[in-house]
């Protein structure tokens, strides 16, 4: 990356920089390569945050299909963990995961997981898990709450056998020709996914992050007290692909035990260490065996870490500086925090960032944790909250003494509930990640760059004002 004039003498981040179009060849934006080349075997540079309102295992296994990664919080129960793991590890990789309900269920259980838009339906199973059929999730706008799902399957909806849909054009043109938003993918009679015309074109667009038995990849994250080798051993043992060590101050001694500890182990697997925010911390996790560092401290959408405490640096330069140090040693940075939209994914990834972590931003999805719950206004949303919040460290120490758990409660900081509203044109991460996406192949066609290594070296990065930042919005209103 370079600066168009001169580099600055100050911190900054990513509404302070722009990037400058530069000469290129490319006449596509499907001709760019988005993936990290981090040893993840992700596709696409995006991270889901190990946040409990964010990454769950069914927001993990769709980030995975597309070809991201996504990383299950530290505090979720060993044994939950390890069935979340499992749950990603069984799901398809050429279908969407069905949201599987009762017949006896109502319209209004119903739309506490899936908003009533096209393209979506909930697939029906009876006390036996047979299949009885499907109800289109546009439906439910038009029933009273209190409708049984089973009686709204009027004949049976349209449904896929897996043989006849090899890949995602053919299913497209089934569902195309039918005329058909949803449909369940069976195979001797089970159902083992959905497609939608949107989903079965995705498939043909992204390549999947899958492991060497073709299963979804996923990362698990684990903290830094406490037997960490066991936790990593288990983890590994129930097949996660990326194992995350994490704390919110990084570049601390507590972190280099663990993180040495757990590299001794040798358990095949890529280690990532963080947050952290400088050259001098970035050498110092790598010696202790850290392959990814995880840069960000205080730019969270739900953090109050630098207004609390003063601690932390704007994101861009500090995801600058480490990837430069990371590179040096054949490490890799990912850039944790701070993005509010495409233009800071394409910001990091120029800055030198392998793959970029997104937090609330994915918290208001239907594949997120959690219910959808309507405002007064009948708006959908989902509650999201801080890792270091009250609610966070209540759920995080839950089995400690009444006395303990009020000294660690004494001490939160961070926002303990947050609605974070559903955009109701992209209610799926798979709709986030197609903006995303596309507005990051375009930064590197922008640029002249095929691929992320080539993105790193060509950026062309300027410096702007507060004006020049609001002049590239557009306009909320007309002329």
């Amino acid at each position: 990356m370079r600066f168009y004039g001169q580099a600055p003498q100050h911190d900054l981040t990513y509404s302070d920089v722009f990037l400058v179009p530069s000469r290129s060849a490319i006449t596509s934006r499907l001709d760019v390569d988005l993936a990290p080349g981090d040893g993840t075997g992700a596709t696409i540079p995006i991270v889901a945050s190990n946040m409990n309102s964010v990454t769950g295992p069914r927001l993990a296994a769709t980030l995975a299909r597309r070809g991201g990664l996504g990383v299950l919080p530290q505090d979720l129960h060993p044994q939950e963990l390890a069935a979340g793991i499992r749950f990603v590890k069984s799901q398809p990789v050429a279908y969407d995961t069905p949201i599987v309900m009762s017949p006896d269920d109502t319209a209004a259980d119903a739309l506490e997981h899936v908003p009533p838009v096209h393209g979506l339906g909930i697939v029906l199973h009876d006390a036996d898990e047979r299949y009885v059929g499907a109800v289109l999730a546009s439906r439910l706008a038009v029933v009273p709450p209190d409708a049984r799902l089973g009686d709204l399957v009027h004949g049976e909806l349209a449904a896929l056998e897996a043989e006849d849909v090899p890949d995602g054009r053919a299913a497209f043109d089934l569902l195309d020709a039918a005329d058909v938003e949803f449909a369940p993918v069976v195979s001797q009679g089970r159902v083992i996914g959905t497609l939608s015309k949107t989903s079965a074109l995705r498939s043909t667009i992204y390549p999947p992050a899958v492991d060497a038995q073709g299963r979804l990849r996923l990362a698990a994250a684990i903290g830094i007290n406490g037997d960490v080798a066991a936790r990593a051993i288990a983890l590994r043992d129930a097949g996660v692909d990326v194992l995350v060590l994490d704390t919110a101050h990084g570049d601390q001694d507590g972190m280099r035990r663990a993180l040495g500890t757990v590299a001794g182990l040798d358990l095949g697997l890529p280690l990532v260490a963080g947050n952290i925010v400088t050259a001098a911390a970035v050498q110092d996790l790598v010696a202790e065996g850290a392959n990814i560092l995880k840069v960000g401290v205080g730019p969270g959408a739900m953090c109050t870490t630098r207004m609390m405490t003063a601690v932390g640096r704007p994101q861009f330069s500090a995801v600058l500086e480490t990837a430069e140090a990371a590179r040096e040693l054949g490490a890799h940075v990912w850039a944790d925090g701070g993005v509010r939209y495409p233009r800071d994914v394409a910001l990091a990834l120029a800055a030198g960032a392998a793959s970029v972590m997104i937090g609330s931003w994915f918290a208001g999805t239907i594949e997120a944790p959690g219910l959808l719950r309507a405002d007064a206004s009948g708006a959908l949303y989902k509650e999201s909250w801080g890792m270091a919040s009250n609610k966070a460290v209540q759920a995080r120490f839950a089995r400690l003494s009444a006395y303990d758990r009020a000294r660690k409660e004494l001490f939160a900081e961070g926002i303990s509930s947050s609605k974070i509203y559903l955009d109701p044109l992209r209610p799926s991460v798979e709709d986030l990640l197609d903006m995303i996406t596309t507005g990051v192949r375009s930064s590197f066609t922008y640029a002249g760059a095929r691929s992320v290594a080539e993105f790193h070296e060509r950026a062309l990065v300027g410096l702007q004002s507060a004006a020049g930042y609001e002049e590239g919005k557009a306009l909320p209103v007309s002329w």
